[in-house]
């Protein structure tokens, strides 16, 4: 299991109507083959940050099967208008203790 991180500065004002835009495109990512599950979580201290981590089964089924697809361009086309500055992401595997 890969988990993707990625903070989402979101431009001022424009919070609420992110939120339920993101509700919708939730459908796309949720419907992807090698998706595991997905949350979205709203900075108490800085306003507009969010932080999304989706959990993938493999590195691939995000940087190839997500992000190569036609549903991540109708994704981008919802939400990635919403970004200021664009988000970095970046992925992370599990350290066995």
């Amino acid at each position: 299991m890969i988990l993707e991180a990625a903070f989402l500065q979101v431009k001022q004002g424009l919070e609420d109507e992110y939120e339920e835009t993101f509700r919708k495109a939730s459908k796309i990512i949720s419907s992807m083959d090698g998706y595991v599950t997905h949350s979205l979580q709203r900075c108490l201290e800085v306003e507009g940050k969010y932080l999304l981590l989706v959990t993938w089964g493999s590195l691939e089924d995000h940087t190839v099967g997500f992000r190569e697809s036609a549903e991540y361009q109708e994704w981008k086309k919802l939400l990635h208008h919403y970004y200021d500055p664009f988000p970095t992401v970046e992925h992370f595997e599990k350290v066995s203790l």
